[in-house]
């Protein structure tokens, strides 16, 4: 056996023991909603790691769809697919990357390395992305070529016009792209160079005009542990104008923003954000929210508005203009993917937003491995969010035969998912539907 896997079994055994002497006080409620109860906070001296291992999708098995819907591959085989894109010719662009490495510090880095590495989440990566397309209409892609490869750990795409743009996790990259093209070989040009190591994936989103481009960029650390300049330019969101080539941070003090998307009756921006680890099973609770011109959102100093996080060196000036979030989605559930869902897109669904929740290690009872749906009304989250896709875990927590990433509404109105453990894209539909 390696080392890193003795490692990790050592981890899990001490953080089944941490698991158990936290238990005492019972298991807190999630913090959902516009309103959440958050837990005050209990910093663990020993941080609770408790990460399945992956296994992949027995022959024959599928996640679980909620009522009145079902789910089939897509397409499967990949190699650790994060996020999707749709071309306008109803072509499916699959970005496949991996986390590389870590900083190892500690005994504890190490541990969270081994770990990360029996759950499948850190590896040689792909470094590509990959086009799928269902010319025949059956609901399975049955066409399948690399797009672009030799990339660094690309992630976000978007295209405008004629130009292709790849968030890779050094910077964002522009691409040219001729309509209906099924393979790009050009080279690149970089326009904007961002921070590596930390937290890798650059999300892209172009603006509705396709004259300004939205990347969200996280933090290097749980609470700037390198100090805060180590954090300078990251932990935000930036806003790319491609006619001039400026590029400034539009929000800061988020601390890992990943998905993005546009609410359309606002025009808002909106992005799904990991809050910080260390604090409590649900403290503070990963978040949706609106995202404002200039807006600063806390991180590291304090979350959820002003509620200060003691293991910082304070800022008073900064923690007093903190904006709290719109919408907790529960405390290291890992909301990585966001798209917004018209009415009906989903039968019994109305208009709102889905979230892939990727999954805890933070935790004593896991959360997330599943993706879920936030009602909204006249532009605002309006409700309690709704399961579209469980069954990600097996019953004792201790596999996870998928972890759900990236969601996108398809080119034929269904609701793709990006699964990285199962190697699969989920594709979600009405049962009645091919």
């Amino acid at each position: 056996m390696a080392l890193s896997d003795v490692v990790s079994r050592l981890a899990e055994l001490v953080g089944a023991t941490v698991i158990w002497m936290r238990r005492s006080g019972g298991t807190p409620q999630p913090s959902f909603g516009a309103s959440p109860a958050i837990p005050p906070a209990k910093p663990q001296g020993i941080p609770t790691l408790k990460m399945p291992t992956a296994k992949g999708w027995p022959q024959g098995r599928t996640p679980t769809a909620a009522p009145g819907l079902k789910v089939n591959a897509f397409a499967d085989g990949l190699k650790h697919p994060r996020w999707i894109h749709i071309l306008p010719g109803g072509e499916v662009l699959v970005a496949e990357a991996l986390m590389e490495s870590v900083p190892v510090k500690s005994f504890f880095d190490y541990a969270m390395f081994s770990t990360l590495k029996r759950a499948a989440a850190v590896g040689p990566s792909p470094n590509r992305i990959t086009l799928l397309s269902d010319k025949d209409g059956d609901g399975v892609a049955e066409i399948r070529g690399v797009f672009l490869d030799r990339l660094n750990q690309p992630f976000g795409m978007a295209l405008v016009g004629e130009t292709f743009y790849v968030g890779a996790t050094d910077g964002v990259v522009a691409f040219p792209y001729a309509a209906g093209a099924s393979r790009i070989a050009a080279p690149g040009r970089k326009l904007i160079a961002f921070k590596t190591d930390g937290h890798w994936t650059r999300s892209l989103l172009a603006s509705p005009d396709g004259m300004k481009l939205y990347a969200g960029v996280g933090s290097r650390t749980n609470i700037a542990d390198d100090g805060v300049a180590a954090e300078e330019g990251r932990a935000a969101i930036y806003e790319l104008d491609l006619k001039s080539g400026a590029s400034r941070i539009f929000a800061s003090g988020l601390r890992n923003p990943v998905g993005l998307a546009w609410e359309p009756r606002t025009g808002a921006l909106w992005t799904a954000v990991n809050e910080r680890d260390g604090l409590g099973d649900e403290t503070p609770p990963d978040y949706l929210t609106s995202v404002r011109d200039g807006g600063f959102y806390g991180w590291p100093y304090s979350y959820w508005g002003r509620t200060v996080d003691d293991r910082v060196p304070q800022d008073a000036d900064m923690v007093a203009k903190a904006i709290a979030p719109d919408y907790a989605l529960g405390g290291h559930t890992a909301s990585l993917g966001l798209c917004w869902l018209p009415a009906g897109a989903l039968p019994g669904f109305p208009e709102g937003m889905a979230v892939g929740q990727h999954g805890s290690w933070n935790r004593s009872t896991l959360a997330g491995y599943k993706v879920v749906f936030v009602p909204f009304a006249d532009g605002r989250p309006a409700g309690p969010p709704r399961d579209i896709l469980t069954g990600f875990l097996s019953a004792d927590e201790r596999s996870s035969y998928g972890r759900p990433v990236g969601v996108a509404l398809g080119p034929d109105g269904s609701l793709l998912v990006a699964d990285d453990v199962g190697d699969v894209i989920w594709r979600v539909t009405g049962e009645g539907r091919v």
